[in-house]
């Protein structure tokens, strides 16, 4: 058996690094995820004036400045390729008397933003769309919000944390009610620092979330679990028996974000959950997973939002399955680093799969003929990431035009996988 551990769980070290500057109090971390992403978190907090460290080791100390001591940055805010980074960020600074433009790489640049401003200038906050069709760059003019009662059509983690850190930074109340409930980093580490956040499921299955004005927020002493997203590429990395029976440790178990684990069940994988437990009000376990043969499934409806990262590991899952995998109501997946319902099919196919694109999903008909071919992964961590497991398979000549993505969310992804792309 290999065992293993992964990096921290993404979502959850951008709101450390972000909450931990928005207290005065200092903040330990542990765990934190060093990618690329992170550091673009880190670098346009530090413009504002966050002192935060290098994120050279995995346990840091932010000593918080409070809300209040941050400013208008002198240069615009380069995001890279990090939505989490540009969106939360976009709300934070709404909420905030400061001024800034909010950029990024190509990629980054495409994706829809208004969703983000749209309910943010109904509030109050101004913003100039120096991209133009509500794309980055976008000059922010923050300041005047009002307290807010939002009710947003996607279900989407980043619209909502957006919205409350830009009511926490204003110190106004805020209702946000989502089509169904997504991840909620945002809201237990908001409580854990002492912000009191109230959560209701409504009958229709949406949810609302209702944040209170918070004066001073406490600090932080977290672990941060190792992240579900980047374990899913492992998960399915022996399932396929690219590797031996893995053991992934101190692995986020949170119930929003484990919907791969529950579509695996439904392939009849069998997944051990041990030493279950929680830290800073995070559920953890370590999982464990060998090869072993497995059908196809459907996946939609509310199963989406609490999986969307791992759709395209599920897809080439979907390759290998017996039968013919569906995903539905993946809308969203879209708007990502790349549209990942096109460039997942596309590359589908360019490797002898026989997959069709549908306009909110698509459909893998499942093979154990040998496969071959170029993947093009339009500079997308997670593109790059699933097809390595199929290029990692015996018997087959697939060929990866840019592996090196894959850092943006685990540095140390082929290592462990045990390959050279």
């Amino acid at each position: 058996m290999k065992i293993l551990r992964l990096p921290g769980d993404k979502s959850i070290s951008h709101r450390a690094l972000m909450l931990g500057t928005f207290t005065r109090e200092r903040s330990r971390v542990r765990g934190l995820l060093t990618g690329e992403d992170l550091h673009s978190t880190a670098r346009v907090m530090r413009q504002m004036g966050a002192v935060i460290p290098d994120l050279n080791d995995h346990e840091l100390v932010v000593n918080g400045v409070g809300r209040g001591a941050l400013f208008s940055p002198t240069e615009p805010l380069d995001c890279g390729n990090s939505g989490t980074t540009a969106r939360l960020l976009l709300g934070a600074v709404a909420g905030l008397p400061i001024e800034a433009i909010f950029t990024g790489d190509d990629s980054l640049r495409s994706r829809p933003m208004r969703r983000i401003t749209d309910p943010l200038s109904a509030l109050g906050a101004r913003f100039d769309e120096l991209g133009g069709e509500g794309r980055l760059p976008i000059r922010v003019h923050g300041g005047s919000l009002r307290a807010g009662d939002f009710t947003t059509p996607h279900a989407s983690a980043q619209i909502k944390s957006a919205l409350l850190l830009a009511a926490l930074c204003a110190g106004v109340e805020m209702q946000v009610t989502e089509p169904t409930r997504t991840r909620d980093h945002t809201e237990r580490m908001l409580r854990s620092m002492g912000v009191r956040i109230e959560e209701e499921m409504l009958a229709d299955g949406s949810n609302r979330v209702r944040l209170h004005p918070a004066e001073e927020l406490g600090g932080l002493d977290i672990d941060i679990p190792a992240d579900i997203s980047s374990a899913a590429f492992l998960l399915a990395a022996a399932i396929l028996g690219v590797t031996p029976t893995v053991r992934l440790v101190n692995v986020g178990t949170n119930p929003a974000r484990t919907g791969f684990l529950d579509a695996l069940q439904a392939m009849q994988v069998s997944v051990e959950r041990e030493n279950e437990r929680e830290t800073g009000g995070e559920p953890i376990a370590d999982l464990v997973v060998g090869a072993q043969p497995f059908v196809a499934t459907t996946v939609q409806g509310t199963l989406v939002p609490r999986m969307i990262d791992e759709i395209p590991v599920l897809a080439v899952l979907g390759a290998r399955a017996q039968g013919e995998t569906m995903v539905r109501d993946a809308g969203e997946l879209r708007v990502k680093e790349s549209d990942r319902i096109r460039v997942v099919v596309e590359n589908l196919r360019a490797i002898g799969v026989e997959a069709e694109e549908l306009p909110d999903g698509l459909i893998v008909q499942g093979t154990d003929r040998p496969l071959k071919g170029p993947i093009r992964v339009a500079n997308d961590h997670r593109i790059a990431m699933a097809f390595g497991l199929l290029a990692a398979q015996p018997g087959n000549d697939i060929r990866i035009d840019h592996p090196e993505v894959a850092a943006v969310s685990f540095p140390d992804f082929w290592p462990m996988l045990g390959v050279q792309p």
